[in-house]
């Protein structure tokens, strides 16, 4: 698949199904493993980080709150994927590869 480019933001790699959150938490929960796909995140996102195996985001850099969660829960995070929301579909299979920056949908 095509690989999508941003910044490393929490190293490590993680593949699972993409969840993409649009409008907060509360349209919908994470389940353990899934992948977070969201434009940014705000505060009262952190119980979604929980079950998270990996979180990818449209904006915000290393000190956005999305990015702070996801290197305290040890998660690997990439932001900077402009359109994250529109390319990625829910219940695609991706990896995200916080450490290189990349995020990629994996063939099944």
């Amino acid at each position: 698949g095509a690989v999508l480019a941003g910044d490393p933001i929490s190293a490590g790699v993680a593949k699972g199904r993409a969840k993409v959150l649009r409008t907060g938490p509360y349209e919908k929960t994470l389940a353990r493993g899934e992948i977070l796909v969201a434009r940014a995140s705000e505060p009262s996102w952190t119980p979604v980080f929980i079950n998270a195996a990996g979180v990818v985001m449209e904006v915000g850099g290393p000190l956005q709150h999305g990015a702070i969660i996801a290197r305290e829960y040890g998660i690997p995070c990439v932001s900077g994927i402009e359109k994250a929301t529109e390319e990625i579909r829910d219940g695609d299979l991706i990896e995200v590869d916080g450490t290189s920056g990349t995020v990629k949908r994996v063939k099944e």
